[in-house]
């Protein structure tokens, strides 16, 4: 058996290079047909010696006896426990570990007043956001084309803050207790995610929305994390309200935060890339998207262009199924 194996070996790896279309099943029954079940150490060596992606394949895929699609399965609960241990730990000490760096964000607000989803044009807004010593200043730079010079809270309309950091921390934090469940696997970015589903009680909840001159009042709410299964790290958040106090006139409220990763000082980090909230009352509809862009070193030496980028196409931020 064992000159039978070295033949094995080098076939599935030429195979798996070559990238060849053998589907999971002829890869797993390929790989079976040559084992004897005894034989558990020459497994081990198998597995080690195949291509991360066949590897994948073997141990984590399986076809349905009556439809034959191919369903992968997902991560032992042991696996999803330690993962989510790496994110919580990881959201816990975010922002002091990020560089100082001065950024573009662009804002376009959408009102609709109409019918749902009748968007207009928006209101764009570009600003210079600098974070230094782990604190965030903005100047607005331009509104809808002409010169800014008002601060970025005084502008009126839907705001949106804590895509440094903020939004992170009060999702993990201890006190908002928050119950998370294994969703599906997916790919984002072409990498592929874990995606756990998560609920927080409004009576641990750290989301505060705040409408008009009124208080901030705190909600309850639900969504989806997705995290990367080589860096174990966060690549996306989304949020949907689920319990407003009916003192809000506020009916619905969502939001969705993806992080991507930048180069800076030599190094990769984990930063904002858009953020999108989405509320509604009885009487109208409100949306804002924020684009982190042109990220750059902080320093005298920084130089940056403010002008307003395009809009980001939609497969930087779109969810695709695992094929």
């Amino acid at each position: 058996m064992r000159p039978t194996l070295a033949v094995l070996i080098l076939v599935a790896t030429s195979v798996a290079s070559a990238q060849q279309k053998f589907t999971v099943d002829q890869r797993v029954a390929f790989t079976q047909s040559s084992i004897q079940p005894k034989h558990e150490d020459r497994q081990v060596a198998l597995k080690q010696r195949l291509t991360e992606s066949v590897a994948e394949d073997l141990q984590g895929a399986r076809a349905d006896p009556k439809t034959g699609p191919v369903a992968i399965l997902p991560p032992s609960e042991e696996e999803q426990q330690k993962v989510l241990e790496k994110v919580r730990d990881y959201a816990a000490d975010y922002t002091k570990h990020l560089p100082d760096f001065i950024c573009t964000q662009v804002t376009r607000r959408y009102v609709s007043e109409t019918r749902w989803g009748a968007w207009g044009q928006p209101e764009v807004i570009t600003a210079r956001l600098s974070f230094f010593g782990q604190r965030e200043d903005y100047k607005v730079i331009s509104v809808s084309g002409r010169p800014g010079t008002r601060e970025m809270y005084k502008l009126g309309g839907v705001i949106s803050r804590g895509e440094f950091g903020t939004q992170l921390k009060m999702l993990f934090a201890p006190g908002c207790r928050a119950r998370f469940a294994w969703k599906r696997w997916a790919k984002l970015r072409n990498r592929r995610m874990h995606v756990y589903s998560y609920s927080i009680q409004r009576a641990n909840s750290q989301w505060h929305i705040k409408h008009e001159n009124r208080n901030s009042t705190v909600i309850g709410y639900s969504g989806l994390i997705y995290v990367d299964n080589d860096t174990k790290k966060i690549a996306k958040i989304t949020g949907d309200s689920n319990d407003i106090p009916p003192t809000l006139p506020i009916l619905k409220a969502w939001t969705q935060l993806d992080y991507d990763f930048v180069a800076l000082k030599g190094s990769e980090y984990l930063l904002p890339l858009r953020s999108q909230t989405y509320v509604r009352t009885g009487r109208q509809e409100s949306r804002i998207d924020i684009e982190f862009r042109d990220y750059r070193k902080f320093g005298s030496e920084s130089t940056i262009s403010f002008d307003t980028p395009e809009p980001l196409p939609k497969e930087r931020t779109e969810e695709r199924p695992i094929k």
